[in-house]
């Protein structure tokens, strides 16, 4: 189990076994209850009743809701459609007429074909993405944190750690990101939650240290973030790309002081630094210089890293003789070049 589920079998488990039971024995279920069972708003209900008609096949005193088997069968359909990226109106048809057929007879609704750049998901600004995108941002939006999950860990099943990071999460991340500055703070808690979710699918899809090779015969890519900086996602992302091409890693994360950096250069004699910038405020050429000038080894045979700058907050000055990858796969073929270069005695 996950720590996301299992904190929420922690906060809500109560609530949603007793839902679970009253549904069992033919109990309706207030609007409540059944969001919580769900793992969806209230509101959400609310709106996809109005909007698609799916609602309650009853109310109590010809107002309340009460939501019964059959209702909850047609909820949990639509649930697991709008997360695998079917838009909302397509999914509460498709809701409706197979929420009564037997398990495997609605596959042809889990991966539908991808849809036109001009259907947005839900209110994010997404543009023409993977369809993967899609159910995840609304699954993110309505604060749904099992099918978050579920749609990360498929993606890089899929696709692999690079191509998740670069054509699902990322662009996902971004779209929260710009919805988020442009509305006045609001959906922080979406992005938030979203890129703690991100980083914990990241880090289970990272070799272990021994299993990512001997770094005894040559050193490590070492990854850190300038000081300063928090955004550690990419170079998260990065860290486990490396391991599953086997190339040996050491993470040192966010905002990492200058001595702490230089002395874990000295003392791993890494074949590449990668330096994470953000933003421009916090990207430092002479830092990287001074990296870049840091040696180890006996005298005649002294050796020093490659650095790498990453991230957008290098764009603005000149990095001269360093290079600058735009993509995690650019950053992959630099690094494993480097790492093999380091191997042989030569120099990328």
């Amino acid at each position: 189990m996950s720590d996301a589920a299992a904190y929420g079998d922690v906060t809500h488990g109560e609530e949603r076994g007793e839902a679970q039971a009253a549904t069992e024995a033919g109990v309706p279920l207030t609007t409540g209850a059944l969001a919580r069972r769900l793992g969806v708003s209230p509101t959400t209900l609310r709106s996809w009743d109005r909007r698609y008609g799916i609602g309650p096949a009853a109310r109590a005193d010809g107002r309340h809701r009460r939501w019964t088997r059959q209702d909850v069968a047609v909820l949990e359909a639509m649930c697991r459609l709008t997360s695998s990226g079917v838009p909302p109106a397509e999914a509460a048809r498709a809701a409706k007429d197979t929420a009564d057929t037997p398990p495997g007879t609605a596959e042809a609704y889990v991966r539908p074909p991808t849809p036109s750049p001009s259907k947005a998901a839900g209110t994010l600004p997404l543009g023409d993405v993977r369809q993967e995108c899609r159910g995840l941002a609304r699954a993110a939006v309505r604060l749904d944190a099992p099918a978050v999950e579920a749609q990360l860990a498929a993606a890089v099943e899929q696709y692999g750690v690079a191509v998740a990071w670069q054509e699902v999460m990322a662009p996902t991340l971004h779209a929260v990101g710009r919805k988020w500055a442009s509305s006045g703070d609001r959906y922080v808690e979406v992005e938030h939650m979203l890129s703690w979710h991100v980083s914990t699918t990241l880090r289970r899809h990272t070799p272990a240290p021994e299993r990512q090779g001997d770094v005894s015969a040559t050193g490590p890519v070492l990854l850190a973030c300038v000081p300063g900086e928090q955004h550690t996602l990419a170079l998260e992302a990065l860290n486990a790309a490396l391991g599953a091409v086997h190339l040996p890693t050491r993470m040192f994360g966010a905002a990492v002081p200058v001595e702490a950096l230089t002395a874990a250069v000295q003392r791993l004699g890494p074949s590449a630094v990668v330096l994470w910038a953000q933003a421009r405020s916090t990207a430092s050429l002479p830092l990287a210089r001074h990296v870049a000038d840091t040696q180890w080894g006996v005298k005649g045979a002294r050796r020093g890293p490659l650095v790498v700058l990453g991230g957008p907050g290098w764009s603005g000055p000149s990095t001269r003789g360093l290079p600058r990858p735009h993509t995690l796969p650019q950053a992959l073929d630099l690094l494993s070049g480097a790492h093999r270069s380091e191997s042989t005695g030569e120099r990328p």
